[in-house]
């Protein structure tokens, strides 16, 4: 029999999840920081060379694309790995892969080499390893503490995740006006500690893996539980269109440049201002979990995104922009603490690599394929005309999905089907 008294009654008192927070937080660091630098080198030497604003934001989108492509290709065979070996060793090794993709970058800037081919390359690189890398980790999170305590668990991993966004960017941003290796060489170190962290993640429950099933079925059978899933799959595909029509972060380096001219440093503050908004948020649920209403409650989180984008795209008035960008980024978290926390509790252990796969590859898309087409429109319309139109988009998306899936508006709680609950007893 089970002492109940004996269960942790948050995340923090179980020694696995301490390990795993350290290296999200660490890793989260390092990629905010050098993603950010990345994307402000190629802005800088797209326009340096000769290119005006709107071919200078395709580059930018080009970074995005080969970002999302490895990711779009890998997901269906990412999912089953996560779901068939050790997560904890595809963690170590695709940290370690970004590890080295940092340390290249640094010495390329040290040595006054950096250039658009080298940056487009390391691009695709990192888009291979954060495919491994997001679901193996993701799935990861739900076997080290005990359900009672997943959604504060939740909550508490993407504090890690928007202090690396907070943080992260202010470290490439003022670390570059020092030295513009800086970045890369923090972001190494970074890397290092968190793979270092999760060397310390002892062994956890893994699902048995079927043997009566061929890899191709099990990859079938967990793309067909997500269509099959009106829940989950509403739920993943709102944030897929919301956010890839919304997304203005890949023209922040247009933006601090161009429209608002603050520099490098502005650049740091605008890539701040969202996270310092989607991290109070994150701290706020990991101590009053949402128990209510939690699918309106969603749906009313994107389309408070998509008017605080709008207002975003239009401004001139630096205070005005950090302000949005704020509002943004608290709305944002609002929406992705309830979609994990319902994708979670509304998927069997058995299929949360592959399910997870799928929510990452909405993720990467909304967010890399979101930066690729915000700034191919960029480069037709205009930045301005890009970013107003996306948050149009993501109002126009809450409409239409709250009637294709219902079940995100009649969505109490976060409570799973009974079936799903006796299946994981």
């Amino acid at each position: 029999m089970t002492d109940e008294n004996s269960q942790p009654g948050h995340p923090f008192q179980v020694a696995n999840f301490r390990a795993y927070w350290i290296s999200r937080l660490a890793m989260t660091l390092a990629q905010y920081a050098m993603l950010l630098i990345i994307g402000w080198q190629t802005y800088n030497l797209a326009r340096d060379s000769g290119m005006s604003v709107a071919e200078s934001s395709g580059q930018l989108a080009l970074i995005g694309l080969l970002q999302f492509l490895p990711l779009f290709i890998l997901t269906p065979f990412v999912g089953l790995a996560a779901d068939r070996f050790d997560r904890r060793n595809i963690g170590r090794v695709t940290v370690a892969m970004q590890l080295a993709c940092a340390a290249i970058l640094a010495w390329l800037t040290m040595q006054d080499a950096i250039s658009l081919p080298w940056l487009f390359s390391v691009a695709v690189f990192l888009g291979i390893a954060r495919a491994f890398a997001g679901p193996a980790l993701s799935a990861l999170a739900p076997n080290l503490v005990p359900k009672a305590i997943l959604p504060n668990a939740i909550a508490l991993s993407s504090i890690a995740w928007q202090v690396g966004m907070i943080v992260g960017p202010a470290l490439g941003g003022y670390f570059y006006v020092i030295d513009p290796a800086l970045p890369y060489s923090v972001a190494t170190g970074l890397f290092a500690l968190s793979v270092i962290s999760l060397g310390f993640i002892g062994t956890v429950a893994q699902p048995a893996v079927r043997k009566d099933q061929r890899p191709i079925g099990q990859i079938v059978d967990g793309l067909r539980y997500v269509g099959q899933n009106k829940m989950v799959l509403g739920a993943i595909t709102l944030d897929l269109f919301a956010v890839f029509l919304a997304g203005a972060t890949a023209l922040f380096p247009v933006y601090a440049r161009d429209i608002l001219e603050v520099g490098a440093t502005g650049l740091s503050q605008l890539a701040m201002a969202p996270a310092v908004g989607a991290a109070l948020t994150a701290l706020f649920f990991s101590f009053r979990p949402l128990e209510t209403n939690v699918g309106p409650k969603m749906l009313w989180a994107v389309f408070v995104f998509g008017i605080a984008t709008i207002v975003f795209g239009l401004s001139t008035s630096m205070p005005l922009s950090l302000a949005m960008l704020f509002i943004v980024g608290a709305a944002d978290m609002f929406s992705v603490y309830i979609r994990q926390s319902l994708i979670q509790l509304h998927t069997p252990d058995d299929k949360r690599g592959r399910v997870s796969s799928v929510s990452l590859l909405t993720i990467g898309a909304s967010n890399e394929g979101g930066d690729a087409f915000s700034g191919t429109l960029a480069s037709i319309v205009g930045p301005v005309g890009a970013v107003v139109a996306g948050g149009i988009g993501a109002i126009v998306t809450v409409a239409m999905w709250s009637r294709l899936f219902p079940v995100l508006r009649t969505t109490k709680t976060f409570d799973p089907p009974p079936e799903l609950s006796k299946s994981e007893s």
